[in-house]
Formats: C-alpha cells, structure tokens, sequence
C-alpha cells in the first residue's frame, strides 16, 4: 500500500518525469554536440561540415512535426501513458540506428527518426498539472523543465571524455541503456488514472487539437511568440561546437566541448528554482518578461571573445538565463489552456523550439557563412521580437 500511495504522490510524478527529461536531454545534447566531430568519420568533408549540420538539424525536427497533433490526439483518444513511453522507444531505435551507422546517410536517418520522439513533454506536463498543488506549480514545472538545459549541460559534459576516448559509437551504447531503464520507469513507475473519453475518429481528433489553438487568440499569438523567444537559442546551440573548435587549441576537442556546454547547465541548474520560486511569488508573466529581456541584453556577450575561458563564462551565463525563462514559459501555456483541452494543448509545448530547431540552423547556416559568432547577435534581434509578440499575446483575452 506504501508503495502505491508513493506512486500516487506528485512529489514522487515530478521526480519520475524530470528524470525522464534528464535522460531524453542528455541523448540529444550529445548528438548536437559530437555530430559535427562524427561527421568526419563517416566521410563528411571539412567544408561541408557547418552546411550538413544545419541540414540535419532542420531535418531531424521537420520530419516529426507533422505528426504533434496525433499525439495529443491518441493521447485523448486512449491513455497518455503509452504515448508518453513512446517517444523513449523511439530515442532507443535511434541511438542503436546511429550506433550501426557506416554511412553518413544511415546517420541521418538515426537522426531524423527522432522527430516521431516529439510530443512526450507536454503530455507529462499536462499530467503532472493535474496532480501538483496549485501553489506549488510554477516550482513543480521549473523543476521539471529544468530537467532539459541541465541535461543539455550533463551531457556533453560527461560525453566528452567518453567520445575523445572510446568514440561517439560507444557514447550511443551508453545512452541506449538508459533509455531502456527510463522505459521501464515509465511503464511501471507511476499509475496513469486519465482515461479518454473522446471516441471520434483520430483524424478529426488531430485536426481540432491545431483548431482548440487557432481559435484561441491567446494561443495563436503565444505560440509564435515563444518560437521567436528561444528560436535564437536554438541557432546559437546548434553552431555552439563549432565556436568551440574554433578557439580550441587542444587534442581533447570533444571534452572541451563538454566542458563548455556544461557550464551553461550549472547557472540553469542555480537560477531555474530561483526564477521558479519569483515566478510563483510575483507573477509568471512578470518573471517571464524581465528575463527574457535580461537575455537581449546578454546574447551579444559570447561575440564579443577570442578566449575559450571567457567564452565559456559568457556562454554559461546567457544559456542560465534563457533556460530559466524556457521553464517558465511552459507554466504560461499550460494556464493559457483549459483543463478540459490542456492535454492536447501541451502536446504542442516544444512546437517552438522544434521550430526553432528547424529554422534556426537554417538561417544560422547563412549567418555562419560570414562569421561562426553572428549566431549571438543574431539570438538578440529574434529574442527581441519574441518580447514584442510575447507582449502582443500577453494582451489577447479570450
């Protein structure tokens, strides 16, 4: 009885779902990380390395994004759970395809199958919402957003050394075997008590998950917004190995590259709970508005150093702040939807950034064909029009 009662605790939930996050991160922080340093190894040219690495990044979100409103969907349709673990299978399929890749081909495709991973946040959010006390819930979505950035930092960190040593294949083998332990987690973890009630077909059902956001003036500017709020943090992650290999001297490449990324996740690890804590105190779009206005501020910083060390400092800062503002803007979209549509509403939570993954590298690709360090300007002027479009959607009543 003990036990189920703890499966039942949303203390309990948070620490399941965030470790969930934990390890989903750490798998595609290392493939953004260590794919521009593989792509050599499977027959990419130097020159042609920044074009392929924007083109797989855009590739691997462009194929999954058509699919976001089945999810919600299914997920209405039958249980959340399933769908949930899902898109870890997924993630297992991938690294095993990328761990056997010989072409750079087969490679992409490892990549691209990702894509059909996307849509498991929200659903885990929207359960979470469900079980968090009301007080608690900008902390209980802080902490488990934080999840993310700090994966992103855990994960080059302790990848680096492995992928200098024992190469980008073994790294694939590890995180495959966390993924199972995270599937079984998911499965037997935590009791799933929502069950769907909606008995139309999936297509329509799928259809009216996009019509509950178009007819929502709230919802149809927010999204926007917030893929133009982090979209240059998407372009500037992307190109953020390569920065680094540019100022680099070393042998060790991808343990500097870890070391990099990794000191963004130890000031998102610091300042999430703290804006968290603010954010339930103060107001969630307050907190929201004046961080993202301190990362404008911050973006152009990183572009403005030739040393390794101060560029991991301005680095590690601007990536703290940005991730913490990522974590509250899922707290503002959740309470921007009804309970009764949430589910679907939340399956769409990281649209955004998807695009962003999408477009960013794209853009990014012309912006680095001048210079590699255009990227962070260039994350000022698209954070500045999310404030814009963030404040036009602030105003929408429905």
């Amino acid at each position: 009885m003990k036990i189920l009662r703890i499966r039942d605790s949303w203390i309990w939930l948070l620490a399941l779902f965030t470790l969930a996050g934990f390890v989903e991160t750490i798998f595609y922080s290392q493939m953004l990380a260590f794919t521009p340093l593989y792509l050599p190894k499977l027959g990419v040219d130097e020159a042609d390395i920044v074009a392929m690495v924007g083109a797989i990044t855009a590739i691997s979100n462009a194929v999954g994004i058509p699919f976001l409103p089945f999810w919600g969907a299914l997920a209405d349709r039958y249980s959340r759970q399933p769908i949930i673990v899902r898109s870890f299978v997924i993630l297992l399929i991938s690294g095993s395809i990328g761990f056997a890749a010989q072409s750079v081909w087969v490679f992409v495709a490892a990549r691209a199958i990702t894509g059909f991973a996307l849509g498991n946040s929200g659903l885990m959010l929207t359960t979470l919402s469900e079980r968090a006390p009301q007080a608690r819930m900008g902390l209980a979505f802080s902490i488990m957003n934080a999840a993310a950035p700090i994966g992103a930092f855990v994960g080059p960190l302790i990848g680096g050394p492995i992928v200098d040593r024992w190469g980008f294949p073994t790294l694939l083998v590890i995180d495959s075997v966390m993924m199972v332990f995270v599937i079984l987690g998911l499965i037997f973890g935590y009791r799933d008590d929502f069950e769907g009630r909606d008995r139309g077909p999936i297509l329509r059902m799928a259809f009216d998950s996009v019509g509950i956001i178009w007819q929502s003036r709230r919802l149809r500017a927010l999204f926007p917004a917030l893929f133009l709020l982090f979209g240059g943090w998407m372009m500037a992650f992307t190109y953020v190995p390569l920065v680094i290999e540019e100022l680099y001297q070393g042998e060790e490449l991808a343990t500097a590259v870890g070391l990099v990324l990794g000191a963004g996740g130890i000031t998102t690890l610091i300042l999430s709970p703290i804006l968290g804590i603010l954010a339930d105190r103060f107001g969630y779009w307050r907190v929201l508005f004046s961080g993202a206005v301190a990362a404008v501020l911050l973006w152009p910083l990183p572009a403005l150093t030739s040393d390794l060390f101060i560029f991991g400092i301005a680095w590690a800062v601007v990536n703290g702040v940005i991730s913490s503002v990522f974590a509250i803007s899922f707290t503002i979209l959740s309470l921007s939807a009804t309970r009764e549509v949430r589910g679907r509403v939340m399956s769409f939570a990281y649209l955004p950034v998807n695009v962003g993954f999408m477009i960013g590298p794209a853009i990014g690709s012309l912006i680095t064909s001048k210079s590699i360090f255009g990227v962070f300007p260039a994350a000022a002027v698209f954070t500045t029009l999310g404030i814009i479009t963030l404040w036009v959607a602030y105003r929408q009543k429905d």
